[in-house]
């Protein structure tokens, strides 16, 4: 989880995975999103793969990287447990509809 937090935790990474949330992308069709040096985007990629953020294909020289969902809701879901914000919700819940407060 630590990984995908810090990953999450630069704009330009999280604009990249808004980007792919869109559709699959290659590294050239990424970089023409950023005016930004393709050695410095390149390691804005190596971070998200690190996190297993994306995932990146190559065919010849051309790489194609897609958004990796399942690890981005797994980080969120563990980061709410943590912090009990699903469980006070669903306690929340239960008690309005059994018509009972237990304050």
């Amino acid at each position: 989880m630590d990984k995908v937090f810090k990953a999450l935790s630069d704009p330009t990474r999280r604009r990249i995975l808004q980007l792919l949330r869109e559709r699959e992308m290659t590294a050239g069709e990424l970089a023409a999103c950023f005016d930004l040096a393709k050695p410095t985007l390149s390691g804005h990629f190596g971070v998200l793969r690190e996190a297993d953020l994306v995932s990146a294909d190559k065919a010849g020289t051309t790489i194609t990287y897609r958004l990796n969902v399942s690890t981005l809701e797994e980080a969120l879901l563990g980061f709410a447990e943590v912090f009990g914000i699903g469980e006070a919700k669903a306690k929340s819940s239960s008690r309005r509809k059994t018509g009972g407060s237990h304050a």
